[in-house]
């Protein structure tokens, strides 16, 4: 598989609303867009919506007749099958869920919930370091 990096955050506009996809990336040999949406928690049934949003929007805005539909891919941190199964019921797009899972020298590597919440806490001034 032959994928095209698009762009990570990309913006679009809709009549003054802004909204950021997670990942876009384009399929060289099936000449489609692949939206990519990125969630650190279970998924709720809200993700699908946002996602399918995102996938009209790619096919309205950047799509062009020669290629084939877009597809969303959201990617998270759990999931219960029965409600994607339901969330997905009604959509004709070409959307997955699936999970995700941290290899562990990766979440060895990242800091913790505290260590981010008081780096938090100084950028906004209100903690001082030594606390």
């Amino acid at each position: 598989m032959v994928f095209a990096f698009v762009g990570r955050q990309v913006h679009f506009e809709v009549d003054g609303d802004d909204f950021f996809i997670d990942l876009l990336f384009f399929h060289v040999e099936q000449l489609r867009y692949v939206v990519i949406e990125l969630k650190a928690k279970k998924f709720e049934p809200r993700d699908a919506g946002q996602l399918g949003f995102y996938v009209a929007l790619v096919e309205d805005r950047l799509r062009r007749p020669q290629h084939q539909a877009t597809v969303g891919m959201l990617l998270v941190a759990d999931k219960n099958d029965s409600v994607v199964r339901y969330a997905l019921a009604g959509t004709t797009q070409p959307i997955a869920v699936s999970r995700y899972e941290l290899a562990a020298s990766v979440r060895a590597a990242l800091p913790t919930e505290d260590v981010i919440a008081r780096a938090v806490a100084i950028e906004l001034g209100g903690v001082d370091s030594a606390t």
